[in-house]
Parts: C-alpha cells; sequence; structure tokens
C-alpha cells in the first residue's frame, strides 16, 4: 500500500530566494518538499493581508509549513488562515519581546523609512540585512542566494519585522534556534529547540541536522 506523502513547504528569509534549501532532503517515500518564494508587497499591504496572499500558493491539506528568520514570522500569520500538521520556525522570533533592541529603537524612532535600502544593490550591505554578517570569501555564496533586491519588498519587509506585533509564541509551533545567530540573540530561551554553534544561516550550513531531525519531529 502506497503511503501518502506529506507536503512539506519551505519560506526562506529575507531578501533570499528559496535555493537556501537546496540541501535539505527528506526521505522521498515520505515527503514532497515545495519551494515558496517571496512576492512583492504592495506598498500599504499589511502584514495579515500578505499574509492570506501567500496562502494562495499552499495547494495541499494539512501540510508542514517551515520558515526562517522573517520566513519564519510570516509562517506563523499564515496559519491564522490555513490548517496544518506541522509549524517550524527557524531562525526567527517568537514575539515582537525577542526583537533586539536595534529593531525596537528603529520602530520607535520610525528610523526604519529612512533606511538605506536603495543602495542593496551592494550585495555586502544585503547580506549585512538579511543574514547579519558581512560577506568577506562568501561573496559568491551570497549573490546566489540573497537575490531579492525591489526596493519596495525590502522597505516593507523592515518595517514588518520591527512592527510585528504577536504578544505570545504560536502555541503549536516548533521554534529551532541558532546560540550564534546574531540578527536575533534573545530567541534561544523558553521552549526552542537550540543549535549550539548554530548562525543566522544555519538552515544552510546545518542542513544536516535538518535532514536528520525534521522527520523525527514532524511525526512525533
Amino acid at each position: 500500500m502506497k503511503t501518502e506523502l506529506t507536503h512539506v513547504y519551505l519560506m526562506p528569509g529575507m531578501a533570499a530566494n528559496p535555493s537556501i534549501f537546496e540541501y535539505i532532503k527528506l526521505p522521498d517515500a515520505q515527503y514532497e518538499i515545495h519551494w515558496l518564494e517571496w512576492q512583492i508587497p504592495d506598498k500599504r499591504e499589511s502584514l495579515e493581508a500578505y499574509a492570506k496572499r501567500m496562502c494562495q500558493f499552499i495547494v495541499h491539506d494539512n501540510v508542514v509549513l517551515l520558515g526562517v528568520s522573517f520566513g519564519g514570522i510570516l509562517v506563523q500569520e499564515m496559519t491564522k488562515y490555513i490548517k496544518v500538521k506541522k509549524l517550524f520556525v527557524v531562525s526567527s522570533v517568537k514575539s515582537h519581546y525577542e526583537l533586539p533592541k536595534r529593531f525596537k529603537l528603529l520602530k520607535v524612532t520610525k528610523a526604519y523609512k529612512i533606511l538605506p535600502t536603495q543602495l542593496v544593490s551592494n550585495i555586502d550591505l544585503l547580506a549585512k540585512y538579511a543574514f547579519g554578517e558581512t560577506v568577506k570569501k562568501r561573496v559568491d555564496l551570497y549573490k546566489k542566494y540573497l537575490s531579492v533586491k525591489d526596493k519596495t519588498y525590502l522597505d516593507w519587509s523592515i518595517k514588518q519585522v520591527v512592527c510585528w506585533g504577536q504578544e505570545e509564541p504560536h502555541p503549536d509551533a516548533i521554534y529551532i534556534h541558532g546560540d550564534k545567530d546574531v540578527i536575533f540573540p534573545y530567541s534561544c530561551k523558553d521552549d526552542c529547540i537550540v543549535l549550539r554553534g548554530g548562525t543566522h544561516i544555519m538552515i544552510i550550513n546545518k542542513y544536516k541536522w535538518f535532514n536528520e531531525n525534521l522527520p523525527k519531529l514532524i511525526e512525533a
């Protein structure tokens, strides 16, 4: 008897294309992976409206939904509109209380409105926005993964992260975080799976952990 497939949808982080998931491999007999991509938002589109719009790309029932970084915020919002089998939030935050002080300052001062997102053709600047680190010797790697450079999208994304209002962790989410994450350094506390040595890009460089453990977590 053929096993019914579980469909796993993966949402990348800010400015990243879904090739960040190229090393994520799950058993073909049980799972089918689908990559989600960022859509360019309307300048005035709310995060709630955007999340609802993104749900149109989920074409199966009772899916597994995994989001990284800002994608982790987005998938938490998407589950307000669709039922999921499991929700994974990777390298992200559980609520606005975990946002770092510099993000909170951007919100209070509204300085996010004047960030130089028009300069993101500079791949080093984009890497700092998205991954929290400079390109150094990995310029080709970042050029490959960070391809969403539309100014409207970046301005909108930064505002949504800074102004996210979630008060409590999602009750059904499985949060996975690295203890060396410099973008969101306060997210390892409370109910969270912590990867030692994991950085903000651990979905790329610790993919073996995810390949080994995601099936166990999905079926738990």
